[in-house]
């Protein structure tokens, strides 16, 4: 019998590394010999050998121990990182930019080739992405998982729910949000009495709700007050810490002028006092309110030519984005017309003091979350998420915490706390096989650029226990961009 087992043990340790097809889930897919950063904010640890079965993480064992677990396919994870699938807590699933049509198929292996498996689509055609949802659930389109959230505010587009001007009509549409499928609320520019209802009637239905305040009566104590899970972006927090409780807007302000609004807004982290600041901070970590800054999102306000001339945008801009991004009073977020150096410098500052309350909100023990608001001013999916990243860096942010607020962090925020968000054993599988080491440098994130032998980037995204080839999925994508602008225009 000894014999027997012996031959057993050395039959497992000579199994075949037969590599996995893109696309297709494994009854069992072993990765072997992976560096592990698990997602919790502790230090990377490997080298280990990570079991998933169907959709779950089965097993993670030594790689040294005498007898390997067997597996139907392998990826040699060998000399690379892997992660917890990163999470994108706050993004916008499109189909057209300025009246261009737009391939969801761009954009969903964008966010793949990117490491990205999830996503909180928080603003789209709200059927249209419960649709989509169970596609991605059931494997049927490469895509990240979805969580769906209704959007209530006033604003305008494919959304059923914007019409809730009232407290009783914003009862009532957050039922049929619920009753429809929806995953959670978005709140964006709505008044107190509206924000109020939607949240008591969340609430009862389980809905989390992300808020984006805007210029208007709610802001962060009243996330505070009325129990928000997340707020989106930054405003409401520093107009809570104004002393006369409004900013010096001058007299000719008009908040529907975007070029108005964002050159003001590039005011507003200096008028906050510092003390009230810190007493506001504490009152969201006291609530549980946990905060998703979106850094990424307003960097053009601080650097616009950089914004202009990111170096992915030669490969993986469609035509129909590029088009969205000039400057265009009718496109949001296309704000820049005379956009001016004093403008930056005031942005630079709003920067440092922004950054500063974000690493004072985690320091008193609140949650910070990451999301990209791809889409707008000159940020592209998935790469939007990745300077996301570097920028939390700069915020003064561990790498360490940085990966932990992209995935740990970002499942809490979803309600995924135990399921997502972590390299552990009964968690689903979503994982990212890095070439290189992502804590000595985020850069090896990105996919190569076209004609570029660069050997970093994500290797393997695996969504939901199905592997899909991230530099196969990046060509893709460069093929989608070749196509649309090489057709001709209408």
């Amino acid at each position: 019998m000894r014999v027997i087992a012996l031959l057993l043990t050395l039959a497992v340790v000579a199994l075949p590394q037969t590599a996995p097809t893109s696309g297709r889930r494994y009854p069992r897919l072993a990765i072997r010999n992976a560096m592990v950063i698990d997602g919790n904010g502790t230090p990377a640890a490997g080298p280990f050998d990570i079991v998933i079965e169907n959709n779950r993480i089965a097993a993670l064992v030594s790689s040294t121990a005498p007898q390997r677990l067997p597996a139907d396919v392998e990826i040699n994870a060998a000399g690379k990182y892997v992660l917890p699938g990163l999470i994108n807590a706050h993004a916008h699933i499109q189909d057209s930019r300025d009246n261009i049509p737009q391939p969801l198929e761009y954009e969903f292996k964008t966010w793949l080739a990117c490491g990205i498996t999830t996503v909180r689509d928080v603003g789209s055609n709200f059927d249209q992405t419960i649709k989509l949802r169970a596609q991605s659930a059931a494997g049927e389109i490469a895509a990240p998982r979805i969580f769906v959230y209704a959007m209530f505010g006033a604003a305008s587009g494919a959304q059923r729910f914007f019409s809730a001007q009232t407290a009783d009509e914003a009862r009532e549409a957050t039922r049929r949000a619920k009753q429809e499928g929806a995953d959670g609320i978005k709140l964006i520019q709505v008044h107190r009495d509206v924000m109020a209802a939607v949240e008591e009637e969340a609430h009862k239905l389980n809905l989390p709700i992300a808020h984006h305040a805007g210029v208007i009566d709610a802001n962060a104590w009243d996330d505070i007050r009325m129990g928000t899970r997340s707020i989106e972006h930054w405003y409401g927090i520093p107009d809570a810490a104004i002393p006369d409780g409004i900013q010096n807007f001058p007299a000719a302000y008009n908040y529907n002028d975007e070029t108005d609004r964002f050159r003001y807004a590039g005011h507003l982290w200096r008028e906050a006092d510092p003390k009230r600041l810190q007493e506001v901070l504490a009152g969201m970590v006291k609530a549980e309110v946990a905060w998703v800054p979106t850094f990424d999102i307003y960097e053009a306000s601080r650097d616009l030519q950089r914004a202009q001339t990111q170096p992915w945008f030669v490969d993986y801009l469609h035509p129909a984005l590029a088009s969205f991004f000039k400057p265009n009073p009718k496109n949001h977020g296309s704000y820049f017309l005379n956009w001016t150096s004093v403008d930056e410098v005031f942005w630079k500052e709003n920067y440092r003091i922004w950054m500063a309350a974000a690493r004072d909100f985690e320091r008193l023990g609140g949650t910070i979350g990451v999301g990209d608001d791809a889409g707008f001013i000159y940020q592209l999916y998935g790469f939007g998420l990745l300077r996301e990243l570097e920028l939390q860096e700069e915020a003064g942010f561990h790498p360490i915490k940085v990966i932990q607020h992209a995935t740990g962090n970002n499942a809490k925020i979803l309600g995924m706390e135990g399921k997502l968000g972590g390299v552990r054993v009964g968690y689903l599988a979503d994982l990212i096989v890095v070439n290189g080491n992502p804590l000595a440098d985020m850069k090896v994130l990105y996919p190569a650029l076209e004609g570029k032998a660069d050997s970093k980037g994500v290797e393997w995204t695996i969504k939901d226990g199905i592997p899909y080839h991230a530099p196969t999925l990046a060509a893709e994508v460069r093929e989608i961009v070749k196509k649309a602008r090489s057709a001709p225009s209408k």
